[in-house]
């Protein structure tokens, strides 16, 4: 409800809205009312001119005409907020020349810029005009972060308060000063990430810490937030690592080689970094996150499903930088970047397996022990070169096996028991 609207039983009795004019719109800045123009007209003062009240306040207001025409009368004026139609029991004559107004229990304002509470003649037109404002003063930011990306600047961002808007235009200023000594200083460079946020560009000092606070104003009030202390080099992050390239590893369907590059932003300068890549199949929303990629530029993601589109996405935290022990700020996820894996040439279920005839020794043991070996390789160094080559000569042995196994099974037999080929693993492993 906006503010100073009546309760539901007064908006009942209130009359069809009349239109006003564009300057006194409701989706305009609330502009003070202006006097009838011509010789001889008559004009009126509202009071209190542009109040700023609580939430659930009372307003009485006046409207009284000024005028060197005989006879001019308060009789016959109304009121209107933002362009609506008090009802008549609202007011009152308080005398000849004056109409009162009593809201109670007022809203916050429809709009920041004030709501318009406009004094008209019998016919409608304007005699004068108030901004309304009705809103909460500003409570205590929070949750300031800052971060540098070329530990040259600073970019900071909070939360206003933990209960919302105030219905007041509040001002956020972002302060900060080197710890022990010097000067306050004002952010000049806001909404850079956002509607509270603010970029300070150069002239920053390192191996100092700085203390970071927010300041909140409006008309009822001001805050000020807890001060973040913290050293420019100890929030250093970067953009995401560029040249994301995703590719198929030969023929393997369960495979894909992540590659890119490391960001150039910090290659001048002393420091680590880790990576992290996530992935997921097309027509999924759920990520798989790799962590232990530690500081290398490429990746081999196994254990895929064959035929299938991933997206794959890769981000990167300094960290140590000239010596820092703080943990770092992970960058942005780089832009998803999609690859597919080899269709598999297994037969699918029920195409049917050749099986060793009678007497043949079976190699289903060996083979199950080798897969379980490599596959407890493969989780425990998932993205490292430990196990690529093993894992690599025992898939490229598998496919083979299993390609020889397809044609018999096409040509319609198997091997014979006398002439069976044996099943050999690789020489090296």
């Amino acid at each position: 409800m906006p503010a100073g609207r009546p309760g539901p039983a007064a908006q009942s009795a209130r009359r069809p809205p009349r239109p006003l004019s564009s300057l006194w719109s409701p989706l305009l800045l609330c502009v003070l009312g202006v006097p009838r123009g011509g010789s001889g007209t008559h004009t009126a003062v509202i009071s209190p001119q542009d109040p700023t009240l609580l939430i659930g306040s009372s307003l009485q207001a006046t409207c009284s005409i000024h005028g060197d025409t005989p006879g001019a009368t308060a009789e016959g004026l109304y009121w209107t907020l933002n362009g609506r139609r008090l009802p008549s029991e609202l007011s009152h004559l308080l005398n000849t020349s004056t109409l009162a107004l009593a809201l109670a229990n007022l809203n916050g304002s429809r709009q920041q810029s004030g709501d318009n509470l406009v004094c008209h003649a019998r016919d409608g037109s304007i005699l004068a005009g108030s901004c309304l404002y009705v809103g909460l003063p500003p409570e205590k930011p929070f949750n300031i972060s800052c971060w540098s990306r070329n530990m040259k600047d600073l970019t900071c961002r909070w939360t206003p308060g933990a209960h919302g808007d105030t219905f007041l235009h509040t001002n956020y200023s972002l302060k900060y000063k080197l710890r022990w000594y010097g000067q306050d200083n004002t952010c000049e460079d806001y909404h850079t990430v956002g509607p509270h946020s603010c970029h300070i560009p150069k002239d920053l000092a390192l191996f100092t810490p700085y203390e970071i606070w927010v300041e909140a104003t409006n008309r009822l009030g001001s805050a000020r937030s807890d001060v973040l202390t913290l050293d420019v080099l100890d929030v250093v992050t970067t953009d995401p690592p560029p040249d994301v390239h995703v590719s198929r590893v030969g023929g393997l369907e369960d495979q894909l080689s992540v590659r890119w590059v490391s960001p150039p932003a910090l290659k001048d300068f002393l420091f680590q970094a880790k990576y992290q890549i996530r992935y997921r199949v097309e027509d999924s929303v759920d990520w798989k996150v790799v962590d232990d990629v530690s500081n290398q530029t490429s990746c081999r993601l196994a254990g895929l499903k064959p035929g299938t589109v991933y997206f794959v996405q890769v981000r990167c935290n300094p960290f140590g930088i000239y010596g820092s022990k703080k943990a770092g700020i992970w960058s942005e996820w780089s832009h998803p970047t999609a690859a597919s894996t080899p269709r598999s040439e297994r037969p699918g279920p029920g195409g049917g397996v050749c099986e060793p005839r009678g007497g043949e020794p079976s190699s289903g043991p060996v083979r199950r022990e080798l897969k379980q070996f490599l596959g407890w390789l493969k989780k425990h160094a998932y993205c490292s070169n430990l196990s690529f080559r093993l894992y690599d000569q025992w898939r490229a042995w598998m496919q083979k096996s299993h390609k020889t196994r397809n044609q018999h099974r096409t040509r319609g037999s198997c091997p014979r028991a006398d002439g069976a080929r044996r099943e050999v693993l690789p020489d090296k492993l």
